[in-house]
């Protein structure tokens, strides 16, 4: 019996930075660090590059209170991060409550998903297990909320 080969689309590139610009500088640094479990590898008194092992940066860009962007505008929405187990999803989920930052958590599909809010009110979204390991088949609703 001849298997015929699967044709997979090659693997292009992947995001290994996130910018974010936030009202406060201080509590953004003291809140990803915690949720994303990064550690400041550079800070000046607008901005900072938090970094993990992995290869992860998030870099943190100060505005002060009047840089609102409106939610539906062109551009990132926000980004969704993926936990390393169900216990790292947990921990998160306790620290956005920790935080009265928890918006909602979410069964899909074989997966998990807790929504809060940053220090400078964004979403933030972290699932686990990420679409590597259980594939995403529906556009879910929570991409049409603005």
């Amino acid at each position: 019996m001849t298997t015929e080969p699967t044709h997979q689309r090659p693997l292009g590139p992947r995001p290994s930075s996130v910018v974010l610009f936030v009202h406060e500088l201080d509590e953004s640094i003291a809140f990803y660090r915690e949720l994303l479990n990064l550690e400041t590898s550079i800070r000046t008194d607008t901005a900072t590059l938090l970094c993990r092992d992995d290869g992860l940066q998030v870099y943190l860009r100060a505005t002060g209170a009047g840089g609102a962007r409106q939610a539906g505008t062109v551009g990132l929405q926000y980004v969704f991060w993926t936990a390393v187990d169900r216990a790292d999803l947990d921990r998160c989920e306790q620290l956005l409550k920790d935080r009265k930052v928890l918006v909602s958590a979410w069964e899909g599909e074989g997966f998990r998903v807790v929504e809060g809010r940053d220090p400078s009110d964004s979403p933030v979204m972290i699932s686990f297990p990420g679409p590597e390991s259980v594939p995403r088949h529906d556009i879910m609703d929570r991409i049409y909320a603005w």
